[in-house]
């Protein structure tokens, strides 16, 4: 089966590259992977994407990114790429058995929060547990939280944290930070911060329902564990990006971001695009992602024409 464009991943980033190749009559392909609608679908409110002064939730939002792709023409399939092969053209891509063909692609298959690994956290990711400090702050108003992790995305988060948090505490498994001196700095000055070092989250305490109570903390020296009070934990131990199906046949960086060339969303094999997360360690929000699935679909539609 023969297609113009074949998108992998349905986030903000592949569903609106779909909503403007379906426009361009290019009838695109959407394998949304094992996560439709991708991180946002494990975000509740989602209070910064415009056009939804009231908030919307992530979901949902995903949902209607989806209906009006489908609406112009794009075929989504609830699928998982196994395998793709992008050295020669039309560019296959494989569902377990099935084989399709592309002349050209779409990547936007986002990346992934690195998890604690803990049960808990699974049932209380969207209850208390978040990934996302700019996307869950604001529902912190007065409450004391705990970020997990010590780089500089950790520390940007807390300081942002501040705005809404009475209490901030960096939670540290080591006894010096990973982050900048600048950041360091600012985080040290911070008088609604404090660091508790060399611990670690073993488990989190709380329900659905009510949201998080209390963490369980390790002693990563004496290895002792107490129970620590929070009102909500927010994970910043880093992202992964989904790249390992194309690993060897296209430019990335150490980290495994997709490697874009400026101003485009072309990679480093012509005809296929990369877009969202999978090529964004930076911004990483819903609207930048959109952005640049408009970008690559316009981009694949130039590539089609010449």
């Amino acid at each position: 089966m023969n297609s113009k464009v074949i998108i992998i991943g349905s986030g903000p980033a592949g569903l609106t590259a779909a909503i403007y190749a379906s426009r361009a009559n290019l009838n695109p392909i959407v394998f949304e992977g094992d996560q439709p609608g991708g991180q946002l679908t494990i975000t509740t409110d989602v209070e910064n994407y415009p056009g939804f002064p009231e908030g919307v939730l992530g979901p949902e939002l995903m949902d209607l990114f989806r209906k009006q792709a489908v609406r112009f023409g794009a075929e989504c399939y609830f699928k998982y790429v196994s395998k793709v092969e992008l050295h020669e053209k039309p560019f296959k891509v494989w569902v377990g058995d099935e084989q399709y063909e592309a002349d050209t692609i779409i990547i936007s298959t986002g990346a992934s929060a690195r998890l604690l690994g803990l049960e808990s956290e699974n049932k209380l990711m969207g209850h208390g547990v978040s990934t996302c400090a700019t996307c869950d702050g604001f529902f912190y108003k007065e409450k004391h939280v705990i970020i997990v992790g010590g780089g500089d995305s950790a520390m940007e988060e807390a300081i942002f944290l501040t705005k809404f948090a009475k209490r901030v505490s960096v939670i540290h498994r080591r006894d010096e930070l990973r982050a900048s001196k600048i950041m360091q700095e600012r985080v040290f000055n911070n008088p609604k911060i404090d660091i508790v070092w060399n611990a670690v989250v073993v488990d989190i305490e709380g329900t659905q329902e009510d949201g998080v109570k209390a963490v369980i903390l390790r002693d990563t020296l004496s290895l002792e564990t107490r129970k620590f009070a929070c009102d909500g934990v927010f994970l910043a131990i880093g992202h992964s990006p989904n790249t390992s199906v194309f690993s060897g046949m296209l430019e990335m960086d150490k980290q495994g971001y997709i490697i874009i060339k400026n101003g485009s969303t072309k990679t480093s094999v012509e005809g296929v695009f990369a877009a969202g997360d999978v090529a964004d360690h930076v911004y990483r929000q819903a609207i930048t992602a959109a952005g640049s699935g408009c970008m690559a679909a316009i981009d694949a539609e130039r590539y089609l024409q010449s």
